[in-house]
């Protein structure tokens, strides 16, 4: 799962990845520094302590990339 979100920062966006099948979870910030996690949880967490939807082009985007992390975790899909 991929999300990509045009930030008011920087032209380049914020990539966020869940990759179960290579234990890939990881944020990669507009400033081009990442962010890795060990587990879905752990970035779902990090996410939602430092990302506002008000930070992007598209709030609906990172809403509906919230809603998808929402189901993801409600499926136990958390590592």
């Amino acid at each position: 799962m991929e999300f990509s979100l045009e930030s008011y920062e920087c032209v380049l966006p914020v990539e966020v990845t869940i990759d179960e099948d290579n234990g890939r979870y990881m944020v990669r910030k507009s400033d081009t520094s990442g962010v890795y996690f060990n587990t879905p949880s752990e970035l779902i967490g990090w996410i939602r302590a430092h990302l506002q939807e008000e930070e992007f082009l598209k709030p609906e985007d990172f809403r509906n990339m919230m809603g998808k992390l929402a189901e993801y975790e409600q499926m136990g899909y958390l590592g």
